[in-house]
């Protein structure tokens, strides 16, 4: 048993095209298709750099330190 996860589009037609990419030619195949419908639309490139170009720098003035890495003997016992 294969599984194969594609990416469809289903058309104005309501039927589903798709190709299997496999070596196999002449057999009788027991198929499932299991869908889910994407609700979200695809993001704009556009609006993501906007958001980097708006947030870039943000924390300039406050800056994220990372504490000293504490002495081996003082450190948690890994369970």
């Amino acid at each position: 048993m294969e599984t194969i996860r594609l990416k469809s589009h289903i058309g104005n037609d309501g039927l589903l095209r798709f190709e299997l990419p496999t070596a196999m030619r002449n057999v009788e195949a027991d198929i499932v298709i299991v869908y889910s419908v994407n609700d979200e639309p695809e993001e704009d490139p556009a609006e993501w750099d906007a958001f980097i170009d708006a947030t870039y720098g943000i924390l300039a003035h406050d800056p994220i330190e990372r504490p000293a890495t504490l002495p081996k003997d003082v450190r948690d016992e890994l369970l």
